[in-house]
């Protein structure tokens, strides 16, 4: 199995490129979203578990195992340095899973984590972390070899950010890594990096 991941300004685009994911054969349980707060979508009657304790990898793990595909178990988990985030899927579980516990490095730290292990180098995982923090919405997908060809077209085909030109534009500002201990990204914050990047891709 491979790790894929589309890094999204728009989290319908980002909805959109998990839906094809799904009708393309990939499993649910190998597809995560997790996406800023401040732009994804209202969660709030499907329960919030940010700050939940236990109850947090808990709530996660059963709203992600719904059947009725991977959107439907999106859930609500605080991330230390992003704020809420709206998150299902393995790296949902595995931060929620962080909270929980009280594992060393917060659940930014347990999202880093998983993507490490499963097999993102670290500093593109600080580059998502980073971009989540910002506003964006991440997608990550696990899939055979033989279907990588395929689910990284899926990716490629929803709009997603220039990761290597985006990557650029941080490290030009003085960005080296995610810091779990810097303030959330306010939501003028936000709206004026979409704004910039809007701008840049018209």
């Amino acid at each position: 199995m491979r790790t894929i991941i589309g890094l999204y300004d728009n989290y319908d685009d980002a909805r959109a490129a998990v839906e094809a994911l799904e009708d393309a054969g990939v499993s649910s349980d190998d597809i995560s979203i997790v996406t800023n707060k401040a732009n994804g979508p209202d969660v709030e009657g499907q329960g919030s578990h940010a700050a939940d304790g236990a109850g947090a990898g808990a709530g996660i793990g059963a709203l992600a195992g719904g059947a009725g595909g991977l959107l439907t178990g999106l859930g609500l988990l605080a991330i230390p340095g992003v704020g809420p985030v709206v998150a299902a899927g393995w790296l949902a579980a595995t931060a929620a899973g962080a909270v929980a516990g009280a594992v060393a490095g917060g659940a930014v730290g347990g999202i880093v984590g998983a993507m490490v292990r499963a097999g993102v180098p670290g500093d593109e995982a600080n580059f998502y972390a980073e971009s989540i923090r910002r506003g964006g919405s991440v997608v990550a997908a696990k899939v055979d070899e033989g279907k990588v060809a395929q689910a990284q077209a899926i990716l490629d085909s929803t709009r997603p950010v220039d990761v290597a030109a985006r990557r650029a534009s941080y490290i030009e500002e003085g960005w080296t890594r995610f810091d779990e201990a810097a303030a959330p990204y306010t939501p003028e914050q936000m709206a004026a990096e979409r704004e910039r990047y809007r701008t840049n891709r018209l």
